[in-house]
């Protein structure tokens, strides 16, 4: 099974214990994620709830067609104002591995993504990856930029 490897980076001008804030709240991963996958959070998570290593969270999503599936993540390591990690425990990925990781830098936060998919399905997956996954994961990933910018600013 081919496994493919994405890197994003993005300075943005607030503290770290403000973007520890935000992004470790796992609610708030709905307001940068694009509208048209129509991304809910159905755990029973509460508004002012972190991110824990152990934690399951469920999610609906509809990343192509409008079609509905759903995703199950655990977060499996959190090192505070440092990184968290989270993993796909069920749903459209045969495997997905997402490091986010938060620098303090002068002026502000530099957030670091390193993420490991892989589509299974051999030949087709390979080919769905080239036609469609990974610039939906790049869109995806360029929205989200473009939206911290909105609600943080520019670095």
């Amino acid at each position: 099974m081919k496994t493919y490897r994405l890197e994003f980076t993005q300075k943005i001008p607030v503290d770290l214990d403000t973007a520890w804030d935000f992004f470790s709240s796992p609610l708030n991963l709905s307001e940068i994620t694009p509208e048209d996958m129509t991304f809910d959070v159905t755990s029973p998570i509460q508004k002012d709830s972190k991110m824990y290593p152990g934690m399951i969270i469920t999610y609906k999503v509809s990343p192509l067609l409008g079609i509905k599936l759903n995703w199950m993540t655990e977060i499996t390591h959190v090192k505070e104002k440092e990184y968290f990690i989270d993993e796909q425990r069920f749903g459209p990925f045969a495997f997905w591995h997402h490091n986010h990781h938060f620098e303090s830098v002068q002026g502000g936060v530099l957030m670091h993504d390193i993420l490991h998919y892989a589509i299974g399905w051999g030949p087709i997956g390979l080919l769905a990856n080239e036609i469609v996954v990974n610039s939906k994961i790049n869109g995806i990933f360029n929205y989200r930029y473009k939206k911290v910018e909105e609600l943080f600013g520019k670095l």
